[in-house]
């Protein structure tokens, strides 16, 4: 009757849990996913970008971040904001607008959207009649501009967003005042540009497709100039004193045009191709910048000869006999200029670019000489090479996170020492209490290490492994150089490269021993580096061995890639991580585990064939152990063979059908003389479900079959100082789970400090454990006795954590994707065990143990295992006792790469992968909590020409 009874509600615990458990999506890390616009507040000092999926994202200082989100989904065509103001609309691309502002609520503030609003045009127009092309918000902060590709421009009221239609520019109005001759040649099509005069707000510059611009008195409502273009009309900008404008054209021209006080015809002043003769791009955005010394700096977008650079994503800047194309690796979507907003400044002097590109932010110094690139506080372009793997490492020791610094500072002697000219609003949020680290492992052989302390995810320091390796690439190629004759002068900038010189060089896995410093590192073609941290530059010989999986088995042939070929003799290393080992595995499959124990100076290394330990410290391999299954074929295939054995699939699915057809007929049977051939048929299933208690509300089980392919795939690697062999002495262990169900355990004979060099670390193996079900091992931990999760290599000897408990009993915890069992050691009994996919149908993707604390008091805090599922669910366990604390829902179960990302850290947060170029951060922790907070000065404007501060207000800038 057991099996019906259900715990009782413990009132005491659930008070516990509320003071523990708490689940909160933070803050979005890195570049957002597919970017479609850009804008920028001179007063604010505030940048937002909006994406294709209908978010809007707000950045200022670093730590001063807001989002909002569209509940269309649109895509953002264009963001602008509100001058003066805490304001901003965006236009999207069902031609809807709306009205964002920054609002104060429980003492925290929110973007938040205050108006939406369509244009409609009259009963039976066609919908370009009122397709929104330009937007123009006027410096008396009341109305909106809005030009349509029929030509019309609509006045919308602020904050309202209603049409003002007695105040409507219509086209006929404006061709009133243009020559016969030019309105029967063309008419003025859509409206490509507005702009309101620097000096007087009640003149507003009309630009049309065709070419023609008129400027147009608001207060009489007539046109006072009109200027005739030649050429398809791209867009416009005023010169500072309004005396000229510029005007950029689809031919890749620019023409500069005067605004004389009489009505005299204007001429253009210069019209310009800068890279003709020959045909050229579209120049689509241009800036004309003053500066005291009388040069003025001309910046546009495009402009490229069509047949030799029509590929190229360029911005030009021209300052005198400078002049330099910034070649960007993907495309741009918008750029801006930061120059001087003083109303009373005479010059415009600009001090920096902001480019927003499809893949990545770049930001060009314009007061430091060679106009070099600004190494960015936040929206780090994370997939600059696809991101393959990750890992997080808490509380970093404050030395090993200085030398790591200075080893990346080294890195970024190229980069401008300006500071972050975007730095609007102030950062408020306390300091953060630990030092992390979050390190990516790329598909072009680098790990990167970024400082995941706070809101920013900052670029600390870049590993590569190239160097060890042979291949196509030069690593001392220069992709920067330009040479002294070439025209264009391009300049490549930005960090985005998709493309891999060799996919073997991607990394898989990733260890950081935070205490000594040293680093493993994995990759796709069975290369295992371990690196120790240098503070200079070095040049030495790399270690080789080679570890044979297959241990001479006949009758397996690899058919996968081969391994990568090094380089002999010395190799020059940076300061930083240096590899002085390189253990390759044979056959050069993906290393699928990795396991480090930095005070046994030895490395466990897994892949698809078995697993191995070598002793980095005498450079020697301890043993292999091949986990082949006779029929994993598959596994001999390699992830880069495109040829897979369709019969072998087919014979597996009916095998398996054929199986579940056997157990149903068994369940059903209800004559009772069996025959013998149908019992050996259902033997397995008999064998393998005998171990599940089956309560009325659990689903049973298709065992999997040993012939199933990669059974011998090595999914974790445990290192342990525990009771093996018997009760009296423990001993060091290594532990091995694989995809077929199967723990290994190997008792280990690390000999003393005084002889580790003379005496060779000995493994025997000592356990094989089987699950009945077959399910791939996870997870394993041991607890001591006191039933805590036994300490991180060298933890005690730094007074981090506590010493083990070696008196009581120890217990063996194995997590597989079906079910969490606990085993007594070192009898390996079964003592309990928790269900996950009979009882929910769900399976295991990743486990990790986290130390919650309580919000109430910093006396309490507990280990619990942080539990993530394939349908995106988060499980808080309890331990030793795996009790389901609490379930959250976190990732989209269709989400399945989010998924396969997802990183816990040791203190109850998580991020995984919301899209290749973003990590969202969550939280299950109530006292573990990395949010933005932030004070925004609002400037309040008084006047077009006059601008005063108010009162700051303060700002929890907290994601909806």
């Amino acid at each position: 009757m057991r099996r019906f009874l259900r715990p009782g509600h413990d009132p005491v615990r659930e008070r516990l849990k509320r003071d523990l458990f708490q689940f909160n999506k933070t803050v979005e890390h890195g570049f957002p996913h597919q970017p479609s616009a850009l804008g920028y507040s001179p007063f604010l000092r505030l940048m937002a970008i909006g994406t294709r999926s209908g978010a809007v994202k707000l950045y200022g200082a670093p730590g001063v971040e807001f989002m909002g989100l569209h509940e269309e989904n649109n895509t953002v065509t264009q963001i602008h904001f509100i001058p003066g103001q805490c304001q901003l609309v965006t236009l999207l691309d069902d031609n809807s607008l709306h009205l964002w502002s920054l609002k104060q609520h429980g003492g925290a503030s929110e973007l938040r959207e205050e108006h939406r609003f369509t244009l409609k045009g009259p009963p039976g127009s066609p919908p370009s009649a009122t397709q929104i092309t330009a937007v123009l918000p006027h410096s008396s902060r009341e109305v909106l501009y809005l030009g349509t590709e029929s030509g019309n421009i609509f006045v919308v009221e602020l904050p309202s967003l209603r049409v003002l239609e007695d105040r409507t520019i219509t086209s006929e109005a404006v061709l009133q005042r243009v020559p016969e001759d030019y309105c029967n040649r063309r008419s003025c099509e859509l409206v490509e540009a507005l702009r309101e005069h620097p000096k007087n707000p009640d003149h507003i510059l009309i630009g049309y497709s065709r070419g023609l611009i008129v400027l147009w008195d608001l207060h009489n409502s007539r046109v006072t100039h009109h200027f005739l273009g030649s050429q398809q009309l791209e867009n416009l900008y005023w010169q500072r004193d309004g005396s000229k404008f510029i005007s950029c054209h689809y031919d890749g021209s620019y023409t500069q045009w005067p605004v004389s006080s009489d009505n005299r015809q204007p001429e253009p002043l210069e019209n310009l191709v800068p890279y003709g003769p020959f045909p050229c791009k579209a120049i689509s955005k241009i800036y004309w910048q003053t500066t005291k010394n009388g040069l003025p700096y001309i910046i546009f977008q495009g402009g490229m000869p069509r047949a030799s650079y029509g590929d190229r994503h360029s911005i030009s800047v021209v300052h005198g006999s400078q002049q330099t194309a910034f070649d960007f690796t993907s495309r741009v979507i918008d750029f801006f200029i930061i120059f001087s907003s003083e109303p009373t400044a005479e010059f415009d002097d600009p001090s920096a670019m902001v480019v927003l590109a499809e893949e990545e932010l770049v930001v060009i110094d314009l007061k430091t000489a060679g106009w070099p690139a600004v190494h960015p506080p936040y929206l780090a372009s994370l997939h600059c090479s696809a991101i393959t793997c990750s890992h997080h490492v808490s509380n970093i020791p404050l030395k090993l996170w200085e030398r790591i610094i200075s080893a990346g500072s080294k890195q970024n002697i190229h980069y401008s020492k300006m500071p972050w000219p975007i730095d609007g609003g102030t950062n408020i949020a306390p300091d953060p209490p630990q030092r992390d680290l979050l390190l990516t492992g790329h598909e072009d052989g680098t790990v990167r290490f970024w400082d995941a302390s706070g809101v920013c995810l900052h670029l600390l320091y870049k590993l590569s492994t190239v160097r060890v390796f042979l291949t196509d690439a030069d690593p001392n190629d220069n992709m920067n150089t330009v040479g002294e004759d070439e025209w264009p002068p391009l300049r490549k900038v930005g960090t985005f490269d998709p493309y891999s010189d060799d996919p073997r060089l991607g990394i898989q896995k990733i260890y950081l021993c935070k205490y000594s410093g040293y680093l493993a590192v994995a990759g796709t073609a069975g290369q295992v580096l371990v690196m120790e941290l240098n503070d200079e530059d070095a040049e030495h010989i790399v270690d080789h061995a080679e570890a044979d999986l297959l241990q001479d088995q006949e009758g397996y042939r690899w058919k996968g890639h081969e391994k990568l070929k090094t380089r002999d003799g010395p190799v020059r290393f940076e300061a930083g991580f240096q590899p002085f080992v390189l253990v390759q595995c044979q056959p050069p499959a993906v290393v699928t585990s990795l396991a480090l124990h930095s005070e046994w100076k030895l490395v466990a290394f897994g892949t698809s064939h078995g697993f191995g330990l070598f002793d980095h410290q005498q450079k020697r391999l301890v043993f292999v152990k091949c986990t082949l299954h006779p029929s994993d074929q598959l596994a001999l295939e390699g992830p880069l063979s495109r040829v897979k054995s369709l019969k072998k699939s087919l014979r597996q699915s009916f095998r398996r059908i054929r199986r579940s057809r056997v157990s149903s007929r068994k369940r059903r049977g209800g004559s009772g003389n069996a025959s013998e051939v149908q019992e050996a048929n259902a033997k397995f299933d008999q064998d393998a479900l005998q171990e599940m208690e089956l309560a009325p509300v659990q689903r049973k089980i298709e065992a999997r079959s040993a012939e199933d392919s990669f059974t011998g795939f090595v999914r974790t690697l445990y290192f342990a100082d525990t009771f093996l062999r018997d009760s009296s002495r423990h001993c060091p262990s290594l532990w091995a789970g694989t995809n077929g169900g199967t723990v290994y355990a190997f008792c280990l004979r690390v000999p003393p400090a005084e002889r580790r060099m003379d005496e060779p670390v000995r493994a025997e193996q000592a356990k094989e454990i089987q699950l009945m079900h077959r399910a791939p091992v996870v997870g394993i931990l041991v607890l001591d006795g006191r039933s805590t999760p036994l300490p991180e290599p060298l933890e005690v000897a730094h007074d981090l954590s506590k010493s083990p408990d070696m008196q009581g009993s120890h217990q063996l915890l194995v997590v597989s994707e079906e079910q969490l069992k606990v085993f007594t050691l070192p009898k390996v009994s079964s003592k309990l065990k928790l269900k996950l996919t009979a009882l929910e149908g769900c399976r295991v993707r990743k486990v990790t143990v986290a130390n919650f604390g309580s919000c109430k008091t910093d006396d309490y805090s507990e280990n619990d295992l942080a539990v993530l599922t394939n349908l995106g669910d988060v499980q808080i366990i309890s331990l030793p006792f795996l009790k389901l604390q609490i379930r959250y829902p976190c990732i989209r179960k269709e989400d399945v790469s989010g998924i396969a990302s997802c990183v816990f850290t040791k203190y109850g947060q998580g991020f995984y992968l919301i899209s290749p170029s973003e990590f969202e951060r969550f939280s299950l922790s109530t006292k573990w909590l990395v949010e933005p907070r932030c004070v925004v000065d609002v400037p309040e404007v008084t006047s077009n020409n006059h601008v005063h501060n108010k009162s700051g207000m303060e700002n929890a800038a907290r994601k909806s």
